[in-house]
């Protein structure tokens, strides 16, 4: 099953694309990171999902690629300017891996390896908006684009969309995640050009 984000309508001329304000167009994929590249074995690796007191769901490898599974094409924005268009991933769903989990909270911390985080609303991630990507076009996503395993939520900046991710913790209020703390934006859609706090 394809997902597609909005505005993408198959192979288009430069023409025809249609970008975020501020974004420049790249056929390369450009590899960004706050910090070192976190190699995690899969034998080591674990998603989990808690509500910041208990664990409420957890996968290692092995069930995790047991899930159902999606290929997406989306396009990606990255806060930096450059945008990629077409991008194909495969991953599971985050209502995949949502499902059954009994919550009032309205939003997500986000975890990695590495340690870095970023917070979403809950709303954003639920409904066919976001995944936890392990392949990218067909092949194993490389650990400087995330592998294992990544968030991704394409129709906000690429920063939400944690390399390296290991869980999320449900939480009733917002709260900032490593790049929000130091002046990004607390969501981050390209469209509106929320890069920084105030914008």
């Amino acid at each position: 099953m394809a997902i597609f984000s909005r505005g993408f309508v198959g192979r288009r001329s430069a023409a025809d694309v249609k970008l975020p304000p501020g974004q420049y167009l790249t056929s390369d994929f450009p590899v960004l990171s706050a910090g070192p590249t976190p190699h995690v074995a899969l034998d080591q690796w674990e998603f989990k999902v808690d509500d910041g007191t208990a664990v409420l769901r957890r996968w290692d490898w092995k069930s995790f690629r047991e899930l159902p599974t999606e290929n997406i094409r989306v396009d990606l924005h990255c806060v930096t300017r450059w945008s990629k268009l077409g991008t194909f991933w495969e991953g599971v769903s985050l209502d995949v891996l949502l499902a059954g989990v009994k919550t009032d909270s309205a939003y997500a911390m986000m975890r990695s390896y590495g340690d870095y985080t970023t917070n979403l609303p809950l709303k954003d991630l639920m409904n066919k908006q976001a995944w936890v990507a392990f392949k990218f076009d067909g092949a194993d996503l490389a650990p400087e684009h995330g592998g294992p395993a990544r968030l991704l939520v394409p129709h906000l900046y690429l920063w939400k969309s944690a390399k390296w991710v290991r869980g999320m913790t449900l939480m009733p209020r917002d709260r900032p995640g490593f790049w929000e703390s130091l002046g990004y934006h607390m969501y981050g859609d390209p469209w509106q050009e929320q890069r920084y706090s105030g914008e």
